[in-house]
């Protein structure tokens, strides 16, 4: 018995101003109240159900309904649904519908989806979608995808849902024999969205994923040549990370506790930090002034950062201000840290990401073989160049990055 997940995940597409469902900017509020539905069709097993309720149940839901019928009468099954939430009297939160079929006879999907998606109750509302297919043909098996899910849910309760099912759908795809079959979701999310309790980004989750990556590694059987983390998060005045129950983490003790890992002993480990440092906000300094006969044959130059064109070579680690390893211990060795924002000033970011990651990728992309830090410089020099405007000042102001190094040797990320 298989089951294939055709299309997972369909959020309303065509509400306009939808009434406020998002409890802050980019995440889901789910506070209401969280309904799901699983429609089967006749002859499906009644341990496949029960392994779907556990889904629920891990996923926080306080209730759950099964209605068998033929898959033809799904849509009208659908409708006395919508109907049902569309006549309660508190809010909704979120819905999960399952519909189990054998394998074929979901030739429809979009009309279903799109019943679900008329639901006046869930307007702005996450509404997930799993399509399961069971019986002889099927490609895979729906039980031990539907216990994975609920693993990760257990071991990963701060992660989103796509972060969630793109992790299973790598173990699917790494467990099957010969050909690989692999899930697939469609999404129309407006932003994250978290079912379990917990809040992402929390500092324990820091620690908790830096120590899950750190087991993988030291259990890992071939050799590390190096290593790379991402950290993007809220930064405090003292260039803290701030998670989101409002807990700080220092970033170099995230650096730290890296460096302590066998696997990566002698190997460059590099570490992104796109976070505020600090609440200054840098206008530039413009290029000096020049006497009115020259001023014409002088091309305009745009103004630099305050912190831009500095050098700073602590030879004994001591005048470092960062609290990272101590002087002389092997952990201080072989580190790279790229900051987005100088000590004591802000990191910026717009809607459409980050200045700072998207110049590293667009330099990335134009030489990956050159040394990283001659790299990293050019990233420098075009941030430097760049007029940003931060989300509550209309004056531009410029940003600049700190790079600090104790890499040995030259690093290169491709030959």
């Amino acid at each position: 018995m298989a089951f294939l997940v055709a299309g997972t995940l369909q959020a309303a597409a065509q509400v306009a101003d939808a009434r406020d469902s998002l409890g802050r900017k980019g995440k889901y509020s789910v506070q209401g109240l969280r309904v799901a539905l699983t429609l089967s069709s006749p002859g499906v097993p009644a341990a496949t159900v029960a392994a779907l309720e556990a889904v629920f149940q891990a996923l926080g839901f306080e209730s759950w309904e099964r209605r068998d019928a033929l898959v033809q009468d799904f849509l009208r099954e659908l409708a006395l649904f919508r109907k049902q939430l569309d006549a309660l009297q508190s809010p909704v939160g979120c819905a999960l519908v399952a519909l189990v079929a054998p394998r074929g006879q979901l030739r429809q999907p979009r009309q279903l989806v799109q019943e679900l998606s008329c639901c006046e109750a869930l307007q702005g509302c996450p509404k997930v979608v799993l399509l399961l297919s069971s019986g002889a043909g099927a490609a895979l098996e729906p039980g031990a995808f539907l216990a994975g899910l609920r693993e990760l849910c257990g071991r990963r309760p701060h992660w989103s849902l796509l972060q969630l099912l793109t992790e299973l759908f790598c173990r699917v795809a790494e467990e099957s024999a010969g050909d690989i079959r692999c899930p697939v979701f469609q999404s129309s999310l407006r932003g994250a969205l978290c079912l379990t309790s917990e809040e992402p980004w929390r500092p324990e989750a820091f620690w908790e994923e830096l120590a899950q990556f750190q087991e993988q590694l030291d259990t890992y059987r071939g050799p590390v040549s190096c290593a790379l983390v991402a950290l993007m998060a809220h930064g405090g005045p003292q260039g803290q990370l701030l998670g989101a129950d409002g807990q700080e983490v220092q970033p170099e003790a995230l650096v730290q506790e890296l460096s302590r890992c066998g696997a990566l002993r002698g190997c460059p480990k590099v570490f992104l930090l796109q976070a505020c440092r600090g609440g200054n906000r840098d206008a530039g300094k413009g290029p000096k002034a020049l006497p009115w006969y020259r001023r014409w044959l002088w091309v305009p130059q745009p103004a630099l950062p305050s912190h831009a064109d500095v050098l700073q070579v602590h030879a004994d680690a001591q005048g470092s201000s960062c609290s990272g390893p101590a002087p002389g211990s092997s952990g201080q060795a072989d580190v790279l840290t790229v900051y987005a924002a100088a000590e004591g000033c802000v990191a910026y970011r717009d809607e459409m990401g980050s200045d700072f990651i998207q110049t590293l990728v667009d330099v990335l992309r134009v030489d990956p073989g050159r040394d990283l830090l001659e790299l990293l410089t050019e990233v420098n020099r075009r941030v430097c160049e760049l007029d940003v405007l931060g989300p509550d000042c209309d004056e531009p102001r410029k940003a600049c990055l700190e790079i600090r190094s104790s890499l040995r040797r030259r690093l290169r990320l491709r030959v």
